[in-house]
């Protein structure tokens, strides 16, 4: 044999491994290529929208007549969420009251916030105040205890007796019958009467107690 065929030979030998291994590779970066990885299943989800906010809790007072509405936010803003609201006279604002008369005053309480309340309360002042109504004036000074107050909500009795009674109402606040969900409102009468056995020295006499209503959640 020729020394030109044994050196074609051995070429042959060296080459054959190094052609089998480029063509294994070859084939492997085939295979990533069709696949694009060589894991197997895989399933995934996404939450996108994860929130969580805050809701209102705004109390309203209108009139009978819708015609007057107090929100708890006239003071300033929710942020306060707290206000003083003098055009609603729950005991009628009559100046012209005689023994026996009653004045009755429909209001309603409505929640129009978007949380509903867990309690609602109402927290009568700490005093009763007399004064004088007019020119013409009795020497009477206890007119709290001859002015009568019933308050219902529906069937259910809130508070009733005198003024002098249900101011302060021993420290501590009454529970009204229901909480409101929101956009809910619970209807309240105020009847204030003055005893019929007032005489003279009761005439021309006023008597007035501030209260507060308030819903938690």
């Amino acid at each position: 044999m020729s020394t030109k065929l044994r050196t074609s030979a051995l070429k042959r030998i060296r080459f054959a491994p190094v052609a089998l291994l480029a063509g294994i590779f070859a084939a492997v970066l085939l295979s990533l290529s069709l696949t694009g990885t060589l894991s197997g299943f895989a399933a995934s989800i996404t939450n996108s929208s994860n929130t969580a906010g805050s809701g209102t809790l705004i109390m309203q007072e209108q009139n009978a007549g819708a015609t007057v509405t107090c929100l708890s936010t006239d003071g300033g803003s929710v942020s306060t969420n707290s206000a003083t609201c003098s055009t609603i006279n729950k005991f009628g604002g009559s100046t012209t009251m005689t023994p026996g008369n009653t004045v009755n005053t429909a209001i309603s309480i409505k929640n129009t916030g978007t949380a509903a309340a867990s309690t609602f309360t109402l927290n009568p002042g700490a005093t009763c105040t007399q004064s004088a109504n007019g020119s013409a004036n009795g020497t009477a000074t206890d007119l709290c205890a001859k002015m009568n107050l019933v308050i219902t909500s529906g069937s259910t009795t809130v508070f009733s007796g005198t003024l002098a009674s249900f101011k302060g109402a021993a420290a501590s606040a009454f529970t009204m019958p229901q909480a409101p969900a929101a956009g809910a409102s619970v209807p309240f009468n105020f009847a204030v009467t003055l005893d019929s056995s007032a005489g003279n020295t009761y005439q021309g006499l006023a008597a007035s107690v501030p209260m507060t209503w308030t819903f938690t959640a």
